[in-house]
């Protein structure tokens, strides 16, 4: 593109110099029409999920407006007042097209609290660890190789057992389950930059300890805990799902997934398929694409890749 200078040259506007993280960012999404294309679908089930009420028919959590005269009906049938349920119901009458987009709703508002305070709790005590070191450092890494010993599902069933049913006490113990990954994570790139020169001049002028970690290692620190969390949202929301399917996981008046997929267990055989079909297939499609676009952002991301 030209450009004409007040002595009357013609000068040449050259474009924005590509950096290698915005190539190998762009030639990501663009070389692979499935990342495009799973973020494209992850982008819409978040606009219809935020936006549930006002796409839903029917309020899945009223239940004054449930019918169970309306109860297992097939896929495109009318009700006795002339409502059209598209996905069909459940055995409490409930719109099962409405109680997907409200299920989506408490499977992703799960999963993100869940991997957000996991996140921060994680990220702090591995860089405490990895800053302060010595007995701390041992204390911590000690907790955190004894939750890791054990298997993530067994331990949030012995919590939700105990603590009983509720969405905060599912979040809490995908919390506890899940900040030791963090912690390991952070600890492990902490080490690393703790020995640099900038974190020794910071030390050198003064900076007391908690400012040096928190503005100086921690925002060097982000980027292999943030692309880990960015996968780890599938596996918190595959996590509660299952939970639920159990029984231990969200009351059964706030149904997520994994709930809806339970409450159609029962009646597979009977073939009223749709009560566990359709929210095992909205489950698998958000699992999905959040994978997708999360396993291409930590290509995109990995400075060997670049």
């Amino acid at each position: 593109m030209a450009h004409s200078s007040p002595n009357g040259r013609t000068r040449t506007i050259q474009p924005l110099a590509e950096t290698p993280r915005r190539a190998a960012i762009l030639k990501q999404l663009h070389s692979r029409p499935t990342v495009m294309g799973s973020a494209i679908a992850l982008a819409i089930l978040m606009i219809v999920v935020l936006a549930a009420p006002f796409f839903a028919p029917q309020n899945p959590y009223d239940l004054a407006s449930l019918n169970l005269l309306d109860g297992r009906l097939p896929p495109g049938a009318t009700s006795m007042d002339g409502q059209v349920y598209l996905l069909g119901t459940d055995d409490q009458g409930r719109d099962m097209f409405s109680a997907i987009l409200y299920g989506l709703r408490i499977s992703l508002m799960v999963g993100l609290s869940a991997v957000g305070l996991a996140t921060a709790i994680g990220s702090m005590a591995g860089l405490v660890a990895a800053y302060l070191g010595g007995f701390v450092d041992t204390m911590l890494m000690r907790i955190v190789d004894f939750i890791l010993g054990f298997p993530t599902i067994l331990v949030a069933l012995v919590l939700l057992a105990m603590m009983g049913r509720g969405v905060d006490k599912v979040i809490l113990a995908l919390v506890v389950v899940q900040w030791a990954h963090y912690a390991r994570i952070m600890r492990s790139r902490a080490l690393q930059e703790r020995r640099k020169e900038y974190v020794e001049a910071a030390a050198n002028l003064g900076f007391p300890a908690w400012r040096i970690m928190v503005f100086h290692l921690l925002p060097n620190c982000l980027g292999p805990v943030m692309v880990f969390a960015t996968i780890q949202i599938a596996t918190a929301i595959a996590l509660e799902a299952t939970l639920s399917f159990l029984g231990v996981g969200v009351p059964i008046t706030e149904p997520s997934l994994g709930l809806l997929i339970a409450n159609g267990f029962q009646y597979l055989l009977s073939g009223d398929y749709w009560i566990s079909m359709f929210p095992g297939v909205a489950l698998l499609v958000l699992i999905l694409t959040i994978n997708i676009v999360g396993d291409r952002l930590r290509e995109a991301l990995d400075p060997r890749r670049a």
